[in-house]
């Protein structure tokens, strides 16, 4: 099999799989904005987005699983892709357990936090209160996904993904229109389609599984490597954080340049994250792969992959670009009606219009640093970008309004890819990307 179609083997289903997300938010939107009432639709909102966010900081529960089984697979040992299987499910069951116990506390502060109107404030709560029981199959299918990629078997993301969609689409429908449970109907669907989930990625990873000892699973769960994981996920978690904290900065100044403004750059901001899906795909194959040759401590297959999946990254970033540009009227007035919304979203669209190819060498570099496990790197370039980088800029530039917001945003995903460019070429210099011995 050529290197480009292995690329595209692991790259194709995950950038399905990722475009059937916004899918989902679609139907919910259109389901819960004809009931009688758009309390529903903005309490469902208001918990989405902090669910978002939320699952979006337990993403390294993903990644750090996707490094070790990819260099697992590429070792060809067995034992060590189980250890790893075992011991990353074992800490989403933790995290999830204790997402259960702490979940009814932190829900009414987090929709305080959001500024929810008084009307939606109960009904957000509530749809919070009902999802976060998914939290450990969430967090477990984080893990069984990202250690199928690692072992290059991304369609089995992809499988996942589109039947948790499925199934969460009609159950909306029969919970929402048929049981009338409105707000509260959309969030019992979206829990128990997330188990489905759930259970269709442990079903696909439970071979690895078969005939085990319990003795062996017992001292799987107690070795060293454990210590590994602990802190390969924690840089993670630092460096995930900090890139929501960037998010998170963009909105709330956004929102200090007014509502139309703060609605443009939201669509302009999911728009970008759209766009994203692509690149992703591109990155985890170069996680997957880049992993595999660490694992066979192979430097001269690890290049190629970081050439060839550097080049299909580029071509997309471009191509995405180029899309922005020319269909940037028919896409504006799809996403809003609002005259003075159109206007800031057309002013301020030149910025989304290069985000992709500014932001095309982090991507790639996200998933090489992912799949040989050299997470500190993420953690430490990331740290500076925001306190170095963004922050002093968006200080710097306040003159330009809120342009001056797009330039830092811009320059901290350059300054991310370039960042961690200096650090893989200081690492492809030295030869440094694992020990020299197995």
């Amino acid at each position: 099999m050529s290197l480009h179609h292995k690329i595209w083997r692991i790259a194709g289903p995950l950038i399905l799989s990722n475009l059937s997300v916004p899918l989902l938010g679609l139907v919910d939107t259109a389901i819960l904005g004809h009931l009688e009432s758009p309390t529903y639709l903005a309490a469902v909102a208001v918990g989405s987005s902090i669910l978002a966010f939320f699952y979006w900081g337990f993403g390294f529960l993903r990644m750090g699983t996707t490094g070790a089984s990819a260099q697992a697979w590429g070792a060809a040992d067995r034992e060590s892709q189980v250890e790893v299987l075992l011991q990353s499910a074992s800490l989403a069951l933790g995290l999830g357990l204790a997402v259960l116990l702490i979940g009814p506390w932190l829900a009414p502060l987090a929709v305080s936090a959001m500024q929810t109107p008084a009307s939606a404030r109960e009904l957000a709560v509530s749809y919070l209160d009902i999802r976060l029981l998914s939290a450990p199959a969430v967090l477990l299918t984080y893990v069984a996904v990202g250690w199928l990629i690692g072992q290059q078997r991304a369609r089995w993301a992809l499988v996942v993904m589109v039947v948790t969609n499925a199934v969460n689409i009609v159950l909306d429908y029969l919970l929402i229109m048929g049981a009338g449970l409105n707000s509260d109907g959309a969030a019992y669907a979206s829990v128990i389609s997330e188990y489905c989930g759930a259970g269709i990625a442990l079903w696909a990873v439970a071979p690895a599984l078969r005939g085990l000892p319990r003795r062996q699973v017992g001292r799987m769960l107690a070795s060293a490597n454990y210590r590994q994981l602990l802190q390969t996920n924690s840089a993670l978690f630092v460096r995930t954080a900090a890139l929501l904290f960037a998010f998170a900065f963009f909105t709330a100044q956004s929102a200090g340049f007014g509502t139309s403004v703060l609605a443009a750059n939201t669509i302009l901001l999911n728009l970008l994250l759209f766009t994203s899906h692509g690149l992703d795909g591109f990155a985890h194959a170069a996680e997957a792969l880049a992993g595999e040759s660490a694992g066979r401590r192979r430097a001269d297959e690890f290049t190629a992959v970081c050439k060839a999946c550097g080049q299909w990254s580029l071509v997309t970033g471009a191509l995405l670009s180029l899309a922005l540009l020319i269909a940037q009227t028919p896409i504006i007035a799809l996403m809003t009606d609002l005259p003075e919304v159109r206007s800031s979203a057309h002013e301020h669209l030149g910025w989304l219009i290069a985000l992709p190819l500014i932001s095309v060498a982090s991507y790639l570099l996200d998933g090489i640093f992912i799949g040989t496990l050299q997470t500190r790197w993420m953690q430490t370039t990331m740290l500076l970008c925001v306190l170095g980088i963004y922050l002093p800029v968006w200080q710097l530039s306040q003159g330009l309004g809120s342009h001056g917001l797009w330039l830092a945003f811009a320059l901290f995903n350059l300054a991310r890819g370039l960042s961690l460019g200096l650090v893989f070429l200081h690492l492809q210099r030295r030869q440094a990307w694992w020990p020299t011995t197995p």
